[in-house]
């Protein structure tokens, strides 16, 4: 049995934020998660306060870094179980680890929901997108697809339209509200219904996605805005409920309902960027740290 103050759940921007933050208050601190599942590593930044370029990796690696200096500790692995026990909550992991700790910062990020096709995987980052608001600005004066039913991909093509040269909309129906429909059928929008992808081609970066109906689309983003499901089962495991957008609901202080849980990250919604994730982090690290020093008071 591995005892700390603070277990936090996810190991992108947000969880190790706040692993900087409530180390530094001199509590202890674990992190539990595996970075690479982190939305950031394949991410190009230049829109974060004070970095003109970086990759996400650089930065996530340099936070871990700090993290540990800080007397963080890591351990790469996936949680499968959570619960509540006595004095706080017990965790347990892939690799056999329980590990009891006074609260808990839930920092798992979402699951984007996925075409599942060739091609979208291996150009995640190279062209493949799950995020329009984070990435229409790589994408100024090109050829686009965007792929989706509702009102998250008819959101997406409105704002694509005023960075690429052409939007492709590809939906099996449209699903939109009519508002949104109505302003989508415009220059430089072109709407296709009644198929879906196939594959996306490419080999270093995207080139063009393949239909079903077996038209080729030439392209340089493809732009998967199918909505999202919140990574929230652990949380649920605890009483903490999803809200009607599938994310978790906290307060200023980034506390859930449960006492000694707290959330941050994409998991508590949009918008999906590394500022909010890194912001949320912070007030998370220290109102947990807070709490942990007055339960031990």
């Amino acid at each position: 049995m591995i005892e700390t103050d603070i277990i936090i759940i996810g190991c992108g921007a947000a969880g190790v934020q706040a692993a900087i933050h409530a180390a530094r208050k001199k509590v202890r601190v674990v992190v539990i998660g595996k970075s690479d599942n982190s939305a950031l590593i394949k991410a190009h930044i230049e829109n974060y306060f004070g970095v003109v370029s970086a990759t996400g990796q650089e930065l996530l690696n340099m936070g871990i870094k700090q993290a540990e200096v800080f007397g963080a500790t890591f351990y790469s692995e996936e949680v499968i179980g959570i619960e509540g026990a006595d004095g706080g909550f017990l965790v347990k992991t892939d690799s056999l680890k329980e590990i009891l700790g006074k609260a808990v910062v839930l920092a798992m990020g979402i699951s984007r929901n996925k075409l599942n096709v060739d091609g979208e995987e291996a150009l995640h980052g190279f062209g493949v997108s799950y995020c329009a608001n984070c990435d229409a600005g790589f994408f100024k004066k090109k050829p686009v697809a965007v792929v989706g039913d509702g009102s998250a991909a008819a959101v997406a093509a409105l704002l694509l339209k005023d960075y690429a040269s052409k939007v492709y909309w590809i939906a099996e129906s449209l699903r939109a509200s009519p508002e949104l429909l109505k302003n989508a059928k415009v220059t430089p929008i072109e709407i296709l219904t009644g198929t879906k992808p196939a594959r996306i081609i490419g080999d270093k970066t995207v080139k063009a996605i393949e239909l079903k109906d077996g038209r080729k689309l030439e392209v340089d983003g493809v732009f998967i805005e199918m909505g999202a499901k919140g990574a929230a089962e652990l949380a649920m495991e605890l009483g903490v409920l999803p809200n009607e957008n599938g994310s978790l609901s906290v307060d200023r202080n980034c506390r859930t309902e449960v006492e000694g849980v707290f959330a941050c990250g994409d998991i508590t919604g949009q918008p999906w960027q590394l500022a909010k994730a890194v912001g949320e982090g912070c007030v998370a690290g220290l109102s947990a740290a807070s709490y942990v020093r007055r339960e031990k008071e």
